[in-house]
C-alpha cells in the first residue's frame, strides 16, 4: 500500500513528533512510503540519507485564508502523481481538513495520529471540537500513543470502530550503535562531570516538563550530595526564566545547559549521567504528558528514572521497577527520591538494567508497527 505521511514537524527539526514520524517512516518499506514535510534549508541534506521520497513544501499562505489551502493543493498533486492509497495525518488540525476533503473527492482513506497535546489544542472551542470529532470518526484508523491518550480520546469522541495504541519508541541509535567510551570521557571532561553525580533532563523547556520545580528540589539534593550536577538538554520558551531562577539561587556552577540535538548525539549525554529526571505534571492549560519518549531513551541507556506522575508517564516508567514516580509538586519527596537513588548505586543499577531490558523487548519500532498488520 502506497502511504503518504503528512506532518508539520520533521527532522532536522528536533522534537518528539518529528522523531516519531521519521522513525515510523524508516521502518516501512521505502517503496511504500512518501513524506510531505515543511521546507527547510537543511532538509535536503537530511532527506538524501533516507531511502524513501520526501516532498518539502511551504504548507501555508501568508495572507490568504484559510492558510492551509496551499498545503491542500500541494498534497492533492502528490496523491495523484504518486498514486497514494492511504494518507497518514499528524497535526489533526489543520491537516485533517485536507485529508477529509481528499477522501470525499478521491476516495483515498486516511489514518489520524494523535500525540497528546493535540487532544487539548484541537478541541478548545466548540467548532474545533466538532471538526475534530468529524475527522476522527471518518478516519480509517486513529492511532494514539498511550492508553492514557486513548481514554482522553474516548471522553471526547466516544468509542471509535478502529483505534490502535502504538507506543513511540527510541530511535534505533539507542540500541544498535555502540558507544565510544573515549567520546564519553571527552564529554565528561569538557563539562567537568568527572567525580560528579550527574542528573540529566532531556526535553523542551516548557512548563509541564517541570524544570522550574526541579530547581527547588536540586537545592535540597545538594545539601546531601554536594557533588551533584544537573545537565539540561533542550531548548524552549522557559530557558530565560530558568536561567534567572538558577542564577538567583546561586546554582549556576552546578547546572549545564545544552541545546536540543539529534538522537545519535543525545545518546552520548545519557551515557554521561547517573540518573534521568523529569518532573512532568499538568500545566496551567490542563495539558499533560501523554507518553514521554525521553523516559524510554533513558531506559535504553540503562539509566534509573525519576518521573513526575502525569498522564501516560506511568506507562513509560514502571514505578519501583524501572524508576520512581513522584508527585512533581512535592519538592521534598522528589529530592529524597533523587538522594536515595544517587546514594544507592546497586538499587539504581537494578532499575536501570530493568529499564534497558524492557526497552529492548517492548519498545522497538519493528515490534510496535506489527500492530498495523
Amino acid at each position: 500500500m502506497k502511504i503518504l505521511i503528512v506532518t508539520l514537524e520533521y527532522p532536522p527539526l528536533v522534537g518528539g513528533i518529528a522523531s516519531y514520524v521519521c522513525d515510523f517512516a524508516r521502518h516501512i518499506d521505502p517503496k511504500d512510503v512518501i513524506v510531505y514535510a515543511p521546507d527547510t534549508r537543511e532538509g535536503v541534506r537530511f532527506d538524501a540519507a533516507n531511502k524513501f521520497k520526501t516532498y518539502r513544501r511551504n504548507p501555508f499562505f501568508s495572507l490568504f485564508w484559510p492558510r492551509w489551502i496551499r498545503a491542500w493543493w500541494q498534497i492533492i498533486r502528490i496523491v495523484k502523481r504518486e498514486k497514494i492509497e492511504m494518507i497518514h495525518i499528524h497535526h489533526i488540525l489543520p491537516m485533517g481538513y485536507i485529508a477529509l476533503i481528499i477522501k470525499r473527492l478521491f476516495k483515498v482513506p486516511y489514518t489520524v495520529f494523535l500525540h497528546g497535546s493535540d487532544l487539548y489544542f484541537s478541541t478548545k472551542t466548540p467548532l474545533k471540537r466538532s471538526n475534530f470529532n468529524r475527522i476522527c470518526r471518518q478516519a480509517h484508523t486513529v492511532v494514539v500513543n498511550s492508553q492514557f491518550c486513548k481514554q482522553k480520546l474516548d471522553s471526547i469522541v466516544g468509542e471509535l470502530s478502529s483505534i490502535k495504541i502504538i507506543y513511540p519508541c527510541p530511535s534505533d541509535d539507542f540500541f544498535d550503535i555502540s558507544i565510544d567510551q573515549k567520546r564519553i570521557d571527552q564529554i565528561k571532561s569538557e563539562l567537568a562531570l568527572n567525580g560528579k553525580k550527574t542528573i540529566i533532563s532531556v526535553s523542551r523547556l516548557v512548563e509541564r516538563k517541570g524544570h522550574a520545580l526541579f530547581v527547588s528540589a536540586l537545592e535540597l539534593v545538594l545539601k546531601k550530595i554536594p557533588n551533584a550536577i544537573w545537565l539540561i538538554v533542550g531548548d524552549g520558551p522557559e530557558k530565560k526564566m530558568l536561567t534567572e531562577m538558577i542564577n538567583a539561587r546561586g546554582l549556576q556552577s552546578v547546572v549545564r545547559f545544552l541545546p536540543s540535538m539529534p538522537a545519535h548525539e543525545t545518546a552520548k549525554y545519557y551515557h554521561c549521567a547517573d540518573l534521568f529526571a523529569l518532573l512532568t505534571h499538568q500545566d496551567k492549560d490542563g495539558v499533560e504528558e501523554a507518553w514521554g519518549i525521553v523516559f524510554l531513551e533513558a531506559s535504553a541507556c540503562g539509566l534509573p528514572i525519576i518521573a513526575g506522575r502525569s498522564g501516560g508517564v506511568e506507562e513509560a516508567v514502571l514505578n519501583n521497577e524501572t524508576g520512581l514516580i513522584v508527585d512533581a509538586r512535592n519538592i521534598k519527596q522528589t529530592a529524597n527520591s533523587i538522594i536515595d537513588l544517587l546514594n544507592n548505586p546497586d538499587y539504581s543499577r537494578r532499575l536501570g538494567d530493568a529499564g534497558r531490558e524492557r526497552a529492548r523487548e517492548e519498545f522497538r519500532w519493528q515490534k510496535q508497527l506489527r500492530k498495523f498488520s
